[in-house]
């Protein structure tokens, strides 16, 4: 097969030539660095691997488990592969937990009482959070049970504001929390390294704050994670990085016995814990899916890297810029208006494989304070793993782009969001 074969095949899903000319010089651009991605890949799936050959995994350990779930031997073993993989003493890894959000709200929810007191270090969380926390009221929220709430703001470029932070823990601080990724801001994302300073720097404070990474988006994109670094809990969702894709639901919790124990207490009821939970048959998928992960993330980084570049010689702010190191697989492109957003997402959503000819429209959606579009197609319903696209629709404008199951269809993606943005006259290449 040859280049011009290739190009006929893009202009049959609506790429015109000079769209498609654009973005062979922008890969073209990149290969040594996704040389670099490939390398990660590799490291990261011998260590998937590792930790399903010490764990012993078997076909058995993708039967089902109904009712209680007592003693479900895939799922037990599956934890024990989280907590192989994240470095942990134990890990909760269940399709009981429904999302991210979830995932953080567990966690949060098991460690904290009365009377303590969250510290955000990484300046305001994820919008979905804001309720969690009690920020903006909301029904159960911690702060209804008396868990009060501090937040330290990064520095403009992006760094932990370490004098802050020493000034605002107290001898209440019970948590400190830390969002790897940016969520819907256009901040830098947080490197391992750069979460391990700001964790050693408030464990030489007080060894006893519990340090909590929101670890969404960042899962094997670098060799290390964050509990490789000192950190009590990782948390995130399987429809996100480590679910490769594969898993229908759920989420993860990996840290210290003690923070798991809690949680389990929060996600099932005090006195039975880790004890219960059934299965229901979608073992496989998890495994699979963790499996898999590692070059499903490799494809969603490149995906990531290439839009960079393509909107960043454009004219347009992107975070990160095309040259950065990258810490998650995020990219966020600043267009300033929201026509630009709402053309971006719908690019995406015709390049979908599921779904194409559907037209994505700002919503209402729960948990966020403003209007908000979102475009997928994806096999799981909500995958961010999975090619996908969205945004608020408030200042800056800003849209935020992910995943993609192959570089392939992030690549057709991004060309297919350019061609959109084209077509409306709202970009001209250069």
């Amino acid at each position: 097969m040859n280049n011009n074969t290739i190009e006929e095949m893009y202009e049959t899903l609506g790429i015109q030539k000079d769209v498609f000319t654009y973005g062979k010089e922008i890969e073209s651009s990149l290969k040594e660095r996704f040389e670099k991605i490939d390398e990660t890949v590799e490291f990261n799936q011998l260590k998937v691997i590792r930790a399903l050959q010490q764990n012993r995994v078997c076909a058995e350990h993708f039967t089902s488990s109904t009712g209680y779930g007592y003693n479900d031997a895939g799922r037990e073993t599956l934890e024990a592969v989280y907590a192989s993989v994240f470095h942990t003493e134990a890990a909760l890894v269940r399709p009981q937990i429904t999302c991210g959000t979830h995932a953080l709200a567990v966690a949060l929810s098991g460690n904290l009482r009365p009377g303590d007191e969250l510290v955000s270090i990484s300046g305001k969380p994820y919008d979905t959070l804001e309720e969690v926390i009690g920020i903006r009221p909301s029904c159960g929220s911690l702060a209804e049970y008396g868990v009060t709430y501090k937040q330290v703001d990064l520095l403009e470029d992006g760094s932990f504001d370490y004098e802050k932070i020493k000034e605002t823990l107290s001898q209440k601080t019970k948590m400190i929390e830390i969002q790897r990724s940016k969520g819907y801001q256009t901040r830098p994302t947080l490197s391992v390294a750069a979460i391990g300073e700001a964790i050693a720097f408030v464990k030489s404070i007080n060894p006893d704050i519990i340090c909590m990474v929101d670890n969404c988006y960042g899962e094997f994109v670098e060799c290390m994670e964050p509990s490789d670094v000192g950190a009590d809990m990782v948390v995130g969702s399987l429809i996100k990085n480590p679910g490769g894709g594969l898993a229908p639901i759920g989420g993860y919790i990996a840290g210290t016995e003690k923070c798991i124990e809690n949680a389990s207490y929060r996600l099932t009821s005090p006195g039975l814990g880790r004890e219960v939970g059934a299965t229901l048959g979608i073992m496989q998928s998890f495994y699979q899916g963790l499996f898999l992960a590692p070059t499903v993330v490799g494809g969603a980084l490149k995906g990531a890297i290439f839009a960079a570049n393509i909107y960043e010689k454009l004219g347009f702010k992107v975070v990160p810029n095309g040259q950065e190191s990258r810490h998650d697989i995020i990219q966020a492109v600043e267009f300033g208006f929201p026509e630009g957003v709402i053309a971006f997402c719908e690019g995406i959503q015709a390049a979908a494989p599921v779904d194409s000819y559907v037209t994505p429209e700002p919503w209402a959606m729960p948990g966020y304070d403003s209007d908000v579009i979102m475009a997928a197609g994806a096999f799981i319903q909500g995958s961010s793993i999975e090619l996908s696209a969205d945004g608020p629709i408030k200042p800056p404008y800003a849209v935020y782009f992910q995943g993609g199951l192959t570089w392939q269809h992030a690549k057709l993606g991004i060309l297919k969001s350019l061609q959109r943005l084209i077509e409306k006259n709202l970009v001209k290449l250069p």
